[in-house]
């Protein structure tokens, strides 16, 4: 039952460290510290769906997961926003979530998977936690990884707000199912004309085409790698 409660705890976490968090929390968080409101809304969501995800047991996980959450929280509003303090960040909440889990709950044998509900399924549970990274955390990734470029292009005007965020989500989820079923010929074809729409778009800017063709990439690697981790150590049945 370990591995179950460390991937719900870590569905818990993406869900409300990234989905459920609103960039103006964020903002808030890091231009005032601990005496933003936003810090503190955060901690409560943190805490709420920790709790839910483990079935309101035991009342040590939303303590100790919102407390090293805030803390962990408040260091980071006080760093740079680059990778390297998004990294260590992230590290710190999984390590915390790592040793939760070690010293309330031993390690058991495996269950039957035919003897488990979709909630209590492993393997189910693996495929959420693997549809909340692609949705949201590998996304922030790329935007991290592609900034240097997307500063160079100074007209923005064009864009529709959060168009290249959500073409990028839906992109991921189709590319991580069509991977699960192996059908790579359709991701080609979705590949293929996405980078028409783009470069018709921006045929008289190298630049902008060079950028979207480097974020494309990017998030399509991380999609096809995803799929084949879920493909390759799950046990599950399409």
């Amino acid at each position: 039952m370990l591995l179950l409660w460390y991937l719900k705890m870590l569905a818990a976490h993406l869900l409300t460290d990234f989905a459920l968090q609103p960039n103006s929390w964020v903002e808030g968080r890091n231009a005032h510290h601990y005496t933003s409101r936003h810090i503190y809304y955060h901690i409560i969501m943190t805490m709420l769906i920790a709790c839910l995800f483990d079935g309101f047991t035991n009342w040590v996980v939303p303590v100790v997961i919102g407390l090293s959450h805030f803390s962990i929280d408040l260091w980071k509003s006080y760093r740079p926003q680059k990778m390297l303090y998004f990294v260590l960040d992230q590290s710190m909440h999984i390590l915390v979530i790592l040793v939760t889990g070690l010293l309330l709950y031993p390690p058991d044998p495996a269950v039957s998977n035919s003897l488990q509900s979709i909630f209590r399924n492993e393997d189910y549970w693996a495929i959420v936690l693997a549809l909340i990274f692609l949705a949201h955390p590998s996304g922030i990734i790329i935007g991290m990884l592609t900034g240097k470029w997307r500063e160079q292009l100074a007209d923005t005007s064009n864009s529709l707000a959060d168009a290249g965020k959500w073409i990028g989500i839906l992109e991921r989820l189709i590319i991580f199912v069509l991977v699960v079923f192996d059908q790579y010929a359709a991701i080609a074809l979705l590949t293929t004309a996405k980078s028409i729409l783009r470069f018709s778009e921006s045929k008289n800017a190298q630049e902008r085409s060079e950028y979207v063709l480097i974020g494309t990439l990017i998030s399509i690697t991380f999609a096809l790698v995803t799929g084949l981790i879920i493909k390759t150590f799950l046990p599950v049945s399409f």
